[in-house]
């Protein structure tokens, strides 16, 4: 662990918690928007204390996911349609809340609540059994083809765990119009995996032979 890691690790974090509390506290008009904080809170606090635990057993997995730049031109597009689709996403979800369009019950926004954390451990356990993970499609240097655990089962369970989590995030956020908006992910993220197994099956030994090894991309039994 360095200073400069440290000092980029809190700087992203505190970034992001800012970035995410003006697109949400703005557009709802006030801060009295619990399901924003409730999120914010699901969201940003097992962030922080995961982000302790890789700065201390994982300092070059987690200086990897930091300064990661997508330099192909299709996943930098995937991307910025990502981007679109968060600022849409909580945008109208603050809206929603000010204007009380179409609300979703409290019982509802706890359970996504739920599903969100369960999205979180899951993610937590791909990141353990595969440290090669980054956030750009690339071959790292001496990578090979993880197949076990939840790669036995699928072959890209991170994808898995973002699904349930991004389409938990406006339950949480009390919006079914928010909801209709991250429905446009999973597309987004299969056009992602397209080119990411174009890359591995190319350049990663073995890989071809996992394919055919592992059906399925991220849903047993349906995708």
């Amino acid at each position: 662990m360095t200073k400069k890691l440290f000092f980029q690790a809190i700087c992203k974090f505190v970034l992001g918690a800012v970035l995410i509390g003006i697109l949400l506290f703005i557009p709802a008009g006030t801060f009295q928007y619990w399901n924003a904080w409730l999120f914010m809170g699901i969201l940003f606090v097992p962030m922080f204390f995961a982000g302790i635990v890789l700065m201390v057993k994982n300092p070059e997995l987690l200086k990897k996911r930091l300064q990661a730049k997508e330099e192909q031109a299709e996943q930098s597009f995937v991307i910025k349609c990502s981007g679109l689709m968060f600022v849409a996403g909580f945008v109208i979800a603050g809206l929603n809340f000010r204007f009380q369009w179409i609300v979703l019950p409290d019982q509802v926004v706890w359970t996504g609540a739920v599903l969100f954390l369960l999205s979180y451990l899951l993610y937590a356990e791909v990141l353990r059994e595969n440290t090669y993970l980054s956030r750009t499609v690339e071959v790292q240097e001496g990578q090979k083809v993880i197949d076990t655990g939840l790669y036995g089962i699928v072959r890209h369970p991170m994808y898995s765990a973002t699904i349930i989590m991004f389409l938990s995030m406006p339950i949480v956020l009390g919006s079914v119009i928010s909801f209709a908006i991250f429905l446009f992910y999973p597309f987004i993220i299969a056009k992602r995996i397209k080119n990411e197994e174009e890359v591995l099956a190319n350049e990663l030994e073995g890989y071809i032979e996992y394919q055919k090894k592992v059906k399925y991309r991220m849903l047993p039994f349906l995708w």
